[in-house]
């Protein structure tokens, strides 16, 4: 498969794909970088008391019968 697509390509071809290689891998690089400084430790605490009287509802207790 990587032959059929390497014949066909002039030496423009092969440099803007690899270009567009090293950009890809770059930006994957510095999302990873930046979700393991800002997102990998962030928890959310869920209320479900707070949930349920913002959304006007009642919510049951775990073990509470209906």
């Amino acid at each position: 498969m990587k032959r059929a697509l390497v014949v066909g390509m002039t030496g423009l071809d092969k440099r803007l794909l690899r270009h567009l290689t090293i950009a890809v891998l770059i930006k994957l690089v510095v999302l990873g970088v930046l979700w393991s400084l800002f997102i990998r430790d962030g928890r959310v605490g869920v209320d479900a008391d707070a949930i349920g009287e913002r959304l006007g509802t009642t919510v049951p207790t775990q073990g509470e019968s209906k």
